[in-house]
């Protein structure tokens, strides 16, 4: 019996006909100008498979459906949104007083403005969508196991999700598996890769979703282009837990992909704890945990660092 987490024993069976799939980023998370996310239905993907065991194993079984964690709507942007309402304020509160000025009965003439320092190069946020998170040299604090998983229990619109173990490697080859996306991290200066896995409500669906920290977002592409592809043999390593439930992670039919944030590469694998081939039904349940997961952690930290180049308080 292999170690849990490493390389299925059989290839994965490979779909001739597949489209892009956990590849696009989410709407409001896009890669480049005109990205768009791909239909979930529109093709089916490969996928990583293990069998449960040696007897298992065989001819190729029936091909799976096509589907991507990304039917989601856009996440909200606040802090973006509460700056642009702070410029409307401003605004409006010079009309007012440049009313109340008109209404006086003789001018008087205003005090010079007194000039505003402008803030240092080294203090301006960074173009660009990423803003600090684009690149470790303008986010070079190391990732936590508390940033990024603080909590043990979350939830969102009634689905609840529990994590049951998380690790952090400074060898970031331990975390993931394949040989293109291993020399994808190394080349890209990968200094860590933190994963914990997760089983919802029903403890039907498990998942492991890791972030690797490396030196630049052209770095990440790389991982990215490596995690992808019509056949996934480079993904990130299925991280069991002790439990019942997420000791299963890794064996069994799995969905894997990256997702790129600045100089941070989003890994998933996500999968049911039977190991069965998922329905198009089952497919959009997989696809809303994987989602609800990522925004609910990661995300949240990562989008921090974009803002401040500082992990959240």
């Amino acid at each position: 019996m292999g170690f849990p987490g490493e390389p299925p024993r059989r290839q994965p069976y490979v779909n001739p006909e597949a489209g892009q799939w956990f590849d696009a980023p989410p709407q409001n998370r896009p890669d480049g100008p005109g990205d768009k996310r791909p239909d979930p239905m529109a093709a089916e993907p490969p996928r990583i498979g293990r069998p449960l065991d040696s007897s298992s194993a065989g001819p190729p079984p029936p091909r799976p459906g096509m589907w991507s964690p990304y039917d989601e709507g856009p996440r909200s942007r606040r802090p973006l949104f509460l700056a642009v309402g702070g410029i409307v304020l401003l605004v409006a509160g010079g009309v007012g007083l440049a009313m109340l000025s008109n209404s006086t009965p003789a001018p008087v003439a205003a005090p010079s403005p007194t000039p505003v320092p402008s803030l240092p190069e080294s203090s301006k946020r960074p173009e660009g969508e990423y803003g600090y998170a684009a690149s470790r040299a303008t986010d070079p604090a190391p990732l936590t196991i508390k940033e990024l998983f603080r909590t043990t229990k979350v939830t969102r619109a009634n689905r609840s999700y529990t994590m049951t173990v998380r690790r952090l490697d400074k060898k970031c080859k331990n975390g993931v598996t394949g040989p293109k996306i291993t020399k994808a991290i190394a080349d890209g200066k990968c200094t860590q890769i933190i994963r914990a896995s997760f089983r919802d409500r029903t403890g039907k669906i498990i998942g492991t979703i890791g972030v690797a920290n490396l030196r630049n977002s052209a770095a990440v592409a790389k991982v990215a282009t490596a995690g992808g592809g019509g056949e996934r043999k480079d993904y990130v390593k299925p991280l069991p837990g002790k439990d019942k439930v997420t000791k299963s992670l890794g064996s069994g039919e799995a969905y894997a992909g990256v997702w790129r944030h600045g100089h941070y590469a989003v890994m998933l694998w996500f999968q049911y704890k039977d190991g069965h081939l998922p329905s198009k039904k089952e497919r959009t349940s997989l696809n809303q945990a994987a989602v609800d997961i990522a925004e609910l952690t990661v995300f949240r930290a990562l989008d921090s660092r974009t803002l401040t180049g500082k992990a959240p308080r």
